[in-house]
């Protein structure tokens, strides 16, 4: 078996898929994409098409060694979604090709279920309440919200008075056994998380999320010792020595990696190893389409220290189209009670249809995240 063609396309709402073919008819589908990059990321998808083409595609160890390795300059958000978004495609159709889900090839699933979780508000989170009441009623058990609009470095506390009394309301929305995460979203600096951290350890949330930039991270050491919240990050981490220092520190409890950024299920197999090692939790980041998310789902099947499952069905972030537009096979994602099924179709189990991926590229996207600003002009985190 050969690889024939790499073909890439750009579909809405802020997504890039990526078919991979063989001369054997069997073809597999990626994910490889950065928020907003999405035109970058594909350029470097068709770099490693040069060295892909008439490869056997079920080499994966060997492939993505040379695609990592073979470049003199490694890591990074590009560089690594491209690889992850191929790495995918070539287990997608190795468990085509073999009639499996790719999980049994990873040893079998440890797990037929794992808890998801699903977003609440928007980017200047408002009306939190209500819709944390409507995400219980159709049954998560678990929901993330952003913590706070922009703050300065140092900034006033009513800004932290807001943010807290929108956690309070939805934790009274919600009652105490719903898990509830903050996700700072690098927007709060070491001197405000300081005080923040302290304000919502009355909430007892299941975690928050990057309390300061991952760039920061000698500060978690301090706003560790103020709370006993978990703390979670690795969004913007992009390989097993990205998280290798942040083992041996020794102060996140929950990894994030983002199975569309970090390399594929080849390098986040290996990281969530690393974390089971120093008994670090693992939720895959997934806020993106229906392929990431099936690909998220193999490595939760076999990972023991996976707990739970961010999803993007309903995000804010998914405006024209949402997660399911995209499967032919649209109970691929079964959710009953808060947890998903793990796919147990062939490769990534999901099905795409291809007719209307190509009738939603020629619309495209180019989608970029917004830029803030503080009152004074200055540029504020997002």
């Amino acid at each position: 078996m050969k690889i024939t063609a790499l073909t890439t396309y750009i579909v809405p709402p802020r997504w890039l898929f990526l078919k991979v073919e063989t001369d054997a008819g069997i073809s597999g589908w990626g994910e490889p994409v950065v928020e907003g990059k999405a035109l970058t990321v594909e350029a470097a998808v068709k770099e490693l098409a040069d060295y892909l083409i008439g490869k056997d595609p079920r080499l994966i160890e060997d492939h993505w060694t040379v695609m990592h390795r073979g470049g003199f300059y490694r890591g990074g958000p590009i560089l690594m979604s491209a690889i992850a978004g191929i790495d995918q495609a070539l287990w997608d159709i190795k468990g085509k090709a073999l009639g499996v889900p790719v999980h049994e090839l990873l040893g079998g699933k440890l797990r037929e279920t794992i808890k998801v979780y699903s977003w609440i508000g928007g980017d200047r989170p408002a009306e939190v309440a209500a819709g944390a009441k409507d995400v219980v009623a159709r049954g998560f058990q678990a929901l993330k919200m952003n913590g706070t609009e922009e703050l300065q470095i140092v900034d006033s506390h009513d800004r932290i008075d807001a943010a807290v009394e929108r956690v309070a309301m939805v934790r009274e929305a919600v009652g105490p056994n719903i898990g509830i995460a903050v996700d700072f979203h690098g927007r709060v600096h070491r001197p405000m998380a300081r005080i923040l951290v302290k304000e919502l350890e009355p909430y007892r949330l299941m975690f928050i999320e990057e309390p300061v930039l991952s760039e920061n991270r000698e500060a978690l050491k301090e706003i560790a010792a103020l709370g006993s919240m978990p703390i979670a990050l690795g969004e913007r981490l992009y390989s097993r020595w990205d998280f290798k220092p942040v083992f041996e520190e020794a102060v996140v409890d929950i990894i994030q990696p983002d199975l569309s950024h970090a390399g594929g299920i080849t390098e986040c197999r290996k990281i969530a190893a690393m974390a089971e090692a120093y008994d670090v939790a693992v939720a895959p980041h997934c806020p993106l389409g229906p392929i990431a998310l099936a690909a998220c789902l193999q490595l939760d099947a076999v990972s023991y220290n996976c707990f739970i499952q961010e999803q993007s069905l309903g995000i804010h972030y998914n405006a024209g189209n949402d997660l399911l537009d995209y499967a032919a096979n649209k109970d691929v994602f079964r959710y009953q009670d808060g947890y998903v099924a793990i796919p147990d179709g062939p490769g990534l189990g999901v099905e795409i249809d291809e007719d209307y991926v190509k009738e939603r590229a020629r619309e495209g996207h180019r989608w970029r995240n917004p830029v803030w600003r503080h009152k004074d002009g200055s540029f504020a985190e997002w």
